[in-house]
C-alpha cells in the first residue's frame, strides 16, 4: 500500500508542476521514477516511446508506469493523480484568468509564463534523448527524424515507427 501512496504523492506533485504540458516534467520524472521506483532511464524511454506513438494523449503513458509499479491500482490511482490536480488547477486559474480580461498585469504573466514553458519542454526532450541516444546509428536517427518532421510533410507517426524498425534492424546487425 506505501507504493500505491507513493505513486499518488509523486503523481500528484508532478500533475502540479506540468506548466505547459507533461513534457515539462519529463526530467523529473525521469530522475523520481529512478529513485523511488527503480525504473531505469531506459525502460522510461521505452514507456515515453509508447506514449508518443499511442493514439490519444501522448501523457497517457504514466498509466503503464503506475501498472509496472503496482498492477491495475497503479495505474488507476496515476490516472487519477497526474490528471485531476492539474485539470483542478488549471479550472480555477482558467476562471481567475477570464475574470482579468485584458488587464496589463494579465499580458505580463502570460509573458512570463512563455520562455519558462518552452524551457521546461526543451528540458523535457533533452532528458528523453540523453537516454536515447546511445551510439552514433540513434544519433544519426534522430538527426534525421529531427529533419523530417521540420522540414517535410510526412506524418511524424511514419518517422517514428520507420527509426524505430531502421534503428532495431541496425543495432540488432551491426
Amino acid at each position: 500500500m506505501t507504493q500505491v501512496l507513493s505513486l499518488a504523492l509523486c503523481f500528484g506533485l508532478l500533475s502540479l508542476m506540468a506548466v505547459g504540458g507533461g513534457t515539462a516534467v519529463l526530467p523529473e520524472m525521469q530522475t523520481l521514477l529512478a529513485h523511488q521506483f527503480g525504473i531505469d532511464h531506459l525502460k522510461f524511454v521505452h514507456i515515453y516511446s509508447i506514449g508518443q506513438i499511442a493514439p490519444g494523449p501522448n501523457m497517457l503513458m504514466v498509466l503503464v508506469i503506475g501498472f509496472q509499479v503496482a498492477g491495475l491500482i497503479g495505474a488507476g490511482v496515476v490516472l487519477l493523480s497526474f490528471f485531476i490536480p492539474s485539470s483542478i488547477l488549471c479550472l480555477y486559474a482558467g476562471r481567475i484568468w477570464n475574470r482579468y480580461g485584458e488587464s496589463p498585469w494579465r499580458r505580463s504573466i502570460q509573458n512570463a509564463l512563455e520562455p519558462i514553458s518552452i524551457g521546461l519542454m526543451a528540458s523535457g526532450v533533452y532528458a528523453v534523448a540523453k537516454s536515447s541516444i546511445i551510439s552514433p546509428i540513434t544519433f544519426g536517427l534522430a538527426l534525421v527524424s529531427f529533419y523530417l518532421i521540420l522540414r517535410t510533410k510526412i506524418n511524424p507517426v511514419y518517422v517514428i515507427l520507420g527509426s524505430g524498425m531502421l534503428g532495431f534492424a541496425l543495432l540488432k546487425y551491426l
